[in-house]
């Protein structure tokens, strides 16, 4: 194919070339050769033939063919064409000449061995040019090198390679000259349009040699590399090549891509972000285009969203596996991607898993917090659908009398025994745990409009979580809690916890919960509860990092051990044997069988920190949290689960502590006032300049919680109503509906006086 689009696009040939045309096939199956690489489908590069047409240049007709020949002569062991067809050599079987049989001064070098060019242009020269170019308005020289240079990989290597001569093939160094790339790149946005469409030609040229013939270096990676950077890429004029570009790089075989993965991290914060932005703008454009005629039709160019999107899925491995996160990894949410129908694409990846169909479950890392909220929400809602029909069809069959209170999950408790009571209900209604939640306290008048469920998980938190209680220990340095590591006959307390976790993710309730994040890393490990109950849950792999979140002090001290030039044995005098108080007593355990009599050495200090962090976080509080893990997934069994970061499992269950009040004043809504009202504009005012804690104190009075939910400040629907009351009153709040209630206040000064009363002695429905 490519061998016709040359000749047509090259007539007349030369001479030379009629008579090769004339000369029999290399081999019955030299076409083939033009046909390697991966059988995907390749929507065709017409307008390329244009570009040729100006070009006038005839070098391109070899460059293709000669990858065929390549392949052709190797696939039939070397072998030499026949002169003509009619040519027979005596005794042929016995005496075939192959290129092995010649003498070494008849050989010639195969003209499919690359020979990289020199190139000796430093970034400093390539500055010089472009100043002059600049001031002369020639620019000639530039376009000239631009063209060269991004014509083929072999250029593109013999431009940016640092030594034409290493080889490079390790993860460590690319190999490439980056401030010369990045110099490159950075004028070519200045340049006149022809040295910048000479670039988009090159590029072409460059992606159909390497679509058609075969990798065999780290060159050619290199080019991919160098060629994934480019900036022009950000025009939907220019995403027909970006997309070819893109689906190359995630055709390349597994272990090329672990190369391209940790060259990816070496990249500076700028350049990295700029890719990763170019990749959400090349997706979302191509789901919604501002202007449709300008890219091709969706039907045609199917494989344009899977293809960049697992461009990005080896950003986001290169962000995790680097030391340090170069991007937070919200960045990589694409919110475009909130507008679509991801509850469809949920369900194909549930039925079909991680096959050949694209979905973005897949890779989930792109998916937004809001969009995997809302998958686990319309998931909870089915399984409570179905649940509450369940029951009403058990009643029915039974001719019982249908009672609506079935469809709910009811809990009845008393505020002075909320713990066992709460326990009880939950244990003996275990079967309903999927259902609407409804909450109400014995001897109080209510209805549970969302405000008294708020305040039962409040107040139970707070009562668990209480160091009285004794099941979890609060580390003041950390200002979290963690599993007590006491042994007893009972841990039903911790699966109550676990079941409240669950309980709020399933329901849309934010816990004041002070969990590490390592508890949410044990939680998804694994994310689904395996069948067999026979393998351990919530062993992860923790790192002294985890312990630092938990127990900073002795994390220090475990680091200077590590870091320690002395003599570990002599001076620490310590074994592979640990203590820890339980109840007030003093227990040793063993990290390793006869750990009592195995000393901390330098050469095996690294072990022992490992083996003390999992004693730590994992094997010590065992029990504890095997027990609270099945609490949290008897509520929470769904594959969403999958979907989901240790981190964004905590902003389900706990929300976000990052507050913007200014986000909260633009998403109000008032009733009796407007906002230009005198005590909205003093309110705002007031607010607006709290310390963080008392903002804290504001959100937890109005709604429940002082956390932000997913969504963010507009997803309370935070109201501002008025009340004709007296002027003495204290603001009064209906966490319920995320109301608070003003009186008209006759100054700034007394509306911030009342408010602060309100908001620093409130507690549920009351004042203490």
């Amino acid at each position: 194919m490519l061998l016709n689009i040359t000749r047509e696009n090259h007539t007349p040939l030369h001479q030379a070339e009629r008579e090769r045309d004339r000369l029999p096939p290399i081999s019955s199956h030299s076409s083939s050769g033009l046909d390697r690489g991966p059988k995907l489908p390749y929507p065709s590069l017409n307008f390329i033939s244009n570009h040729r047409k100006e070009d006038g240049s005839h070098s391109l007709s070899s460059q293709f063919i000669l990858p065929g020949i390549r392949h052709g002569m190797v696939r039939h062991g070397r072998e030499l064409p026949p002169i003509c067809p009619n040519v027979r050599l005596k005794h042929q079987h016995q005496h075939r000449i192959t290129v092995d049989n010649l003498p070494p001064e008849v050989r010639a070098r195969f003209a499919s061995d690359p020979v990289m060019p020199l190139r000796t242009k430093t970034v400093k020269e390539f500055q010089e040019d472009i100043e002059r170019a600049t001031v002369s308005g020639d620019w000639k020289h530039v376009h000239d090198f631009y063209l060269t240079t991004f014509g083929s990989f072999l250029e593109l290597n013999a431009a940016f390679k640092k030594d034409a001569s290493p080889p490079f093939n390790t993860i460590e160094d690319s190999g490439i000259n980056t401030k010369f790339v990045n110099a490159v790149y950075d004028a070519l946005s200045h340049t006149p349009p022809d040295a910048q469409r000479a670039v988009l030609k090159g590029i072409i040229n460059s992606l159909l040699r390497e679509w058609k013939g075969s990798r065999r270096t780290k060159d050619d990676l290199r080019a991919y590399f160098i060629l994934v950077q480019n900036p022009q890429c950000t025009s939907p004029a220019t995403y027909v090549i970006y997309a070819h570009l893109l689906r190359q790089i995630a055709a390349l075989a597994e272990a090329d891509h672990y190369f391209l993965m940790h060259w990816f991290k070496k990249l500076s914060q700028k350049r990295f972000k700029q890719l990763v932005e170019r990749l959400h703008l090349f997706i979302s454009t191509r789901l919604f285009p501002v202007k449709p005629e300008e890219l091709p039709p969706m039907a045609k160019c199917s494989w344009w969203i899977p293809s960049a999107t697992k461009v990005l899925s080896l950003l986001n491995a290169a962000n995790i596996i680097s030391s340090t996160p170069i991007l937070p990894f919200v960045d990589f949410y694409n919110p475009t991607l909130d507008h679509t129908d991801f509850m469809e694409d949920y369900r194909i990846w549930q039925t079909q898993g991680n096959s050949t169909r694209f979905t973005f479950c897949q890779f989930a890392f792109i998916l937004s917090t809001v969009v995997k909220k809302a998958v686990i929400q319309k998931d909870s809602e089915q399984q409570m659908i179905s649940m509450a029909r369940q029951s009403l069809v058990d009643k029915v069959s039974r001719r019982q009398r249908v009672d609506m209170s079935l469809l709910f999950l009811n809990i009845k408790v008393r505020r002075l025994q909320l713990v066992s009571d709460s326990m009880d209900e939950l244990t003996r209604n275990r079967a309903d745990l999927k259902k609407k939640l409804k909450v109400s306290f014995v001897g109080e008048a209510g209805l549970d409009m969302g405000g008294l469920t708020k305040e039962w998980f409040l107040l139970l938190i707070r009562q668990i979580f209480h160091t009285d209680h004794g099941m979890f220990t609060f580390f003041k340095d950390s200002h979290c809690h963690w599993f007590s590591s006491w042994k007893c006959d009972n841990y039903s307390e911790f699966r109550l916890v676990g079941v409240l976790m669950g309980l709020a993710v399933y329901n849309s309730i934010t816990l004041d919960i002070s969990f590490p994040p390592c508890v949410y890393k044990k939680l998804l490990t694994p994310p689904v509860v395996p069948c067999d109950l026979d393998p351990p849950v919530g062993m992860a792999t923790l790192t002294l990092d985890d312990l630092q979140q938990v127990m900073p002090d002795l994390s220090h001290g475990l680091a200077e051990l590590l870091s320690y030039e002395g003599n570990v044995e002599e001076d620490f005098c310590t074994t592979f044997q640990v203590s820890q108080e339980e109840l007030g007593v003093i227990k040793s355990y063993n990290l390793k069988p006869g750990g009592d009599k195995i000393p901390v050495t330098n050469q095996n200090r690294k072990e022992y920190v490992q083996l003390y962090v999992d004693f730590l976080l994992n094997k010590s509080i065992y029990r504890q949290f095997t027990t609270f893990y099945y609490g949290f997934h008897s509520v929470c069994a769904s594959d969403a689960l999958m979907l989901l970061r240790p981190e964004e499992v905590e902003i389900l269950v706990c929300g976000s502590p990052n507050l913007d009040m200014s986000s909260l004043q633009k998403a109000a809504q008032y009733e009796g006032y407007s906002k230009t009202d005198p005590t909205i504009r003093a309110f705002w005012d007031v607010v607006l300049g709290f310390p963080l804690k008392f903002q804290k104190r504001l959100l937890h009075f109005s709604t429940g919680s002082d956390r932000v939910p997913v969504g963010g400040m507009a997803d309370l629907n935070f109201k501002i109503s008025k009340i004709d009351a007296s002027t003495d009153w204290l603001p009064i709040s209906h966490t319920c509906f995320n109301q608070i209630c003003l009186p008209p206040y006759k100054n700034k000064k007394e509306l911030k006086q009342k408010l602060t009363i309100a908001i620093s002695n409130a507690e549920g429905f009351g004042l203490e």
